[in-house]
């Protein structure tokens, strides 16, 4: 077949020539068609309010009780502390006590180490427990330098004793056991 050139093989690359021509021109027609193309749009309002609350729950303030300790164990004192917290007010506090009893044994103790094994025994009689006890043991409390019978009859005469009833042994009036004779 003869083309408008009259050669087939150059009739054939010019009409592929002229179809890629058409196809480029296409796409640079729908580009340039897309490209000038004005898109409108409505225009979109968006009003909204936010209302926003916060808050903020800490806890309070913790009260602490105090750390109060005794250096070490040759003291006598009982140590205590304690604290109390509420929403508003926070109050601590800590303290020690004197153990009376503790020292007296601590001083016969020393007053024994020293010797002293009288004043160390009526160092202890102070407390009307051991007081009792050495009078119900038939070794009664020295007084004024008296130990013994001697001073059994020392605290007869001052009245602590009472020889018939038993009773009214120390400061506290606490009663001797009875004996039966």
């Amino acid at each position: 077949m003869r083309g408008i050139l009259g050669e087939d093989w150059q009739n054939q690359s010019i009409i592929k020539m002229f179809k890629k021509l058409a196809s480029l021109g296409r796409w640079a027609i729908v580009s340039a068609v897309l490209a000038s193309t004005t898109v409108w749009a409505d225009t979109i309002v968006t009003d909204s309010t936010t209302r926003n609350e916060t808050t903020v729950k800490s806890p309070p303030p913790t009260a602490i009780a105090p750390a109060v300790t005794t250096i070490n164990n040759d003291v006598c004192a009982v140590a205590a502390s304690g604290a109390v917290q509420t929403q508003i007010l926070g109050i601590s506090m800590g303290g020690t006590m004197r153990d009376m009893n503790c020292e007296r044994i601590k001083l016969s103790k020393n007053l024994f180490d020293m010797g002293m094994k009288v004043a160390a025994v009526a160092t202890l009689c102070q407390d009307d427990r051991i007081f009792t006890a050495m009078m119900a043991a038939g070794t009664p409390c020295p007084v004024d330098g008296k130990i013994g019978t001697e001073a059994r009859a020392e605290w007869e005469r001052r009245g602590v004793l009472d020889a018939v009833k038993r009773e009214n042994v120390g400061n506290y009036a606490v009663s001797l056991p009875v004996s039966k004779k």
